[in-house]
């Protein structure tokens, strides 16, 4: 079955212009947008950037939103491209709530938190601002300036996270999940990550050169930019005409270093072969490589490596376009295939500006104005820890294959680390009791997971992230794994702080490189695959009580393409104390009776059967449904067990009685929060809970919600009912 991915909008804001039609007009006329900072309230004025040339009072303006509304410099530009890309696709309003939103972003509200930081740990000042920190806030105020849309998700892979929001746009349409996505991605430059990169001597003073020999690092950049990927079914309804198409595209991890690239490019030529193999595209048909050329020494060095290990000696033309605006970081990705759009449009190489001098054995830039017909440009997404992505974009003359499989999934196995007993199942008859709110998790001893060496700068979320990991995959009898996806709802917060408090009580120098390389989400997906030596596909979904459920169904539309035979699914979250603090002051964590903890679970899916826990029968997300749509989706749902996210807040509880009563009648309620507390992946212990209750064929007294109701059934389905704000719903069916 033929089923094109047609790109029938997108917009872009760039240091290089506010729309499409400044950007093409700077492209084409070599204006770089990379200058002295402007915008951003910083010490260090050495560093040239690529803003975007306007304030956020003048975003604001543009957009009609109150000078009082809480809102972010990531989700002002988010709104100022996603505007574009609406109109430019013909979406109208009532159209939204069939559509679903995809971002990526790293920063999130970060612009905020780092002015307000020792506010929100402090006093009550600004404390407002903490519910708008997170990557899924920010896209949540994205998306909601426009209406309701049918689903969201946040992807956080650092430099590649547009790039992946694309992917997983691509496959949901391929899977028959959506006929119209709007995916890209939104960031914003701020201290944190601008003293960050500083931290690791990858900044350059002068405006930077990708592959020249005299490169000395990057210049950051803000931006953002959405496509409008829709099916060829929709578009000849809606009678719009595609702008190009998505004809291939690839991920893999470099499983080398946290912040370098490997010296062979391995990750990015696995990317690279991925895409072409998926679009049934030789090396030889491709026109143009929109190259990720950061202008850093190790990047360029290792992207010219992977070009080569691809193409031999027929290398196409290749530039990179981060002189035009900066590295945009998490936006990149979708920036730079709008870039390549314009160039399939216009019948042009955009031109590698400052290159005068050839790398050793590098690649030799278009650094001269080209025009030519293109038909396919390759475009790299490359992340830190090895998050390698492309994307293969083509004028609308081919196509590429689907064939969505009925391949049965099972869940092979499923290991935790929480308030409970570690690596073990003794929840289920000597659960440990908390009196108090706040708990943290009971670690195992990680030196028979990790060296002392490396454990010693690791913050315990990656240690524990790295042994539930290792012991999922061991217990699930698989040698490896075809995927590593990772949901968090706020990553690294340790780190995060560390690095918070240090910028904001001692200044922006001498800031450590160890904290703010173990602040970004995808970290922690990073390191499981350079610990477990996995080259797989990789990202990493933060998107608040969601996250988890995200990464849980990038797996399952995968599996039934036939991507993947087997994937890692990851959730995994740390609360601190002081965090802990700020998150009750900004009214978002312990509530009412609710205890809060830590929790990190690690599940192997795989379509093959041996020795599994029980088997994954149906899946699906929605955001702000109507009961009607809940009603309509809740028939493909029903269990004797409906496992719920009941936690002790009074208002969330009850939503969750009453939902469930209406949806379910007098299916039995069950709940696992009161042991295992709340969190941000408190979604992955429910699955890991069901399945253990599954196999098991029982389900303990305390998991009932009505002690005097309590069934001694045998569970032979169990349904996972959870909603993050009650925004965002999951329902999850296993079976026995």
């Amino acid at each position: 079955m033929t089923n094109p991915i047609l790109i029938t909008g997108c917009g872009v804001v760039s240091a290089i212009g506010n729309n499409k039609a400044e950007t093409l007009d700077a492209l084409l006329n070599n204006r770089s947008g990379v200058g002295p900072l402007v915008y951003l309230k910083t010490e260090h004025k050495e560093f040239p950037v690529g803003e975007v040339k306007m304030s956020d009072e003048e975003m604001r303006k543009r957009l009609n939103i109150s000078d009082n509304a809480i809102t972010t410099r990531t989700a002002l530009m988010g709104m100022t491209a996603l505007d574009e890309a609406l109109k430019d696709a013909k979406i109208t309003p009532e159209l939204i709530p069939e559509i679903g939103f995809i971002s990526g972003t790293t920063v999130g509200g970060m612009d905020m938190s780092e002015q307000f930081y020792l506010d929100y740990v402090n006093n009550e000042k600004h404390r407002e601002y903490i519910a708008v920190h997170d990557c899924g806030s920010c896209s949540e105020m994205t998306a909601e300036h426009f209406g309701k849309f049918a689903f969201i998700t946040t992807l956080s892979t650092a430099c590649s996270s547009a790039a992946n929001a694309i992917i997983l746009g691509a496959n949901m349409i391929r899977c028959g999940k959506a006929s119209i996505v709007v995916v890209g991605g939104s960031e914003c430059i701020t201290k944190f990550h601008l003293n960050g990169f500083n931290s690791l001597m990858i900044l350059d003073t002068q405006w930077c050169r990708p592959f020249d020999a005299t490169r000395a690092g990057l210049n950051l950049g803000e931006g953002a930019a959405y496509l409008v990927l829709e099916s060829e079914e929709s578009a000849k309804k809606r009678g719009v005409k595609a702008q190009a198409i998505l004809s291939g595209y690839g991920n893999a991890c470099d499983a080398f270093h946290q912040t370098a690239s490997s010296p062979d490019g391995e990750g990015a030529f696995r990317a690279m072969k991925e895409a072409l193999q998926l679009a049934d595209i030789k090396p030889d048909k491709i026109d143009y490589i929109n190259a990720h050329g950061t202008g850093t020494p190790n990047n360029d060095a290792s992207e010219s490596a992977a070009v080569k290990r691809l193409f031999g000696d027929n290398v196409p033309p290749m530039s990179s376009t981060k002189q035009f605006t900066g590295h945009t970081t998490s936006a990149s990705g979708s920036i730079e295939a709008v870039f390549c759009i314009l160039a399939l449009q216009n019948g042009f190489v955009p031109v590698n500006l400052n290159w005068s001098q050839p790398m050793e054995d590098g690649i030799v830039p278009v650094h001269q104005t080209v025009k030519k017909e293109l038909k396919h440009i390759l475009c790299n997404a490359f992340g830190f820890g090895g998050n390698d992505s492309s994307l293969l974009l083509s004028k609308y003359e081919t196509s590429l294959i689907s064939s969505e499989t009925t391949t049965p999934i099972y869940v092979l196995s499923a290991k935790q680390i929480s308030v409970q007993q570690p690596l073990c199942e003794d929840w289920m008859t000597q659960p440990v009791v908390y009196q108090q709110p706040f708990n943290r998790s009971i670690d195992p001893s990680f030196k028979d997971y990790i060296s002392p060496i490396e454990a010693r700068r690791m913050g315990k979320i990656l240690k524990r992230a790295i042994a539930t990991s290792k012991e999922a995959i061991k217990a699930s009898g698989l040698d490896s794994v075809d995927a590593i996806i990772t949901g968090t709802g706020y990553g690294c917060i340790e780190n995060t702080e560390f690095f918070l408090e240090a910028l904001s009580k001692d200044g922006e120098q001498m800031l450590s490189p160890t904290y703010f390389m173990q602040s970004t989400h995808n970290t922690i997906s990073s390191l499981v695959a350079i610990q477990t030596k996995n080259h797989g596909y990789n990202v990493t979904y933060a998107h608040k009580g969601i996250s988890f459920d995200s990464a849980l169904q990038d797996a399952v539309l995968q599996m039934r393409l036939g991507k993947i035979n087997s994937a890692l699914i990851g959730g995994h979250d740390e609360l601190t104390e002081t965090f802990y603090r700020i998150l009750k002051k900004g009214g978002m964590m312990g509530k009412d009776d609710e205890m809060c903890g830590e929790a990190a679970v690690s599940v192997v899916l795989s379509t093959k059967n041996d020795n599994y826990l029980c088997k994954l029968v149906n899946f699906n997300m929605l955001h702000k449904p109507t009961m009607e749509k809940l009603k309509a989706v809740a028939k493909d749902f029903q269990a004797d067990y409906i496992l719920t996210g009941i936690s002790g807040n009074n208002k969330s509880d009850k939503l969750y009685l009453t939902e469930t009563k209406e949806l379910f009648g007098d299916a039995k309620l069950l709940k696992y929060k009161h042991i295992f507390g709340e969190s941000f992946t408190s979604s992955g212990i429910a699955v890991y809970v069901a399945a253990h209750c599954l196999k098991a064929g029982k389900i303990p007294a305390h998991l009932f919600v009505n002690q005097t109701e309590i069934c001694g059934k045998k569970p032979s389905k169990i349904l996972i009912f959870n909603h993050s704000d009650g925004n965002n719903y999951s329902l999850t069916l296993l079976k026995a």
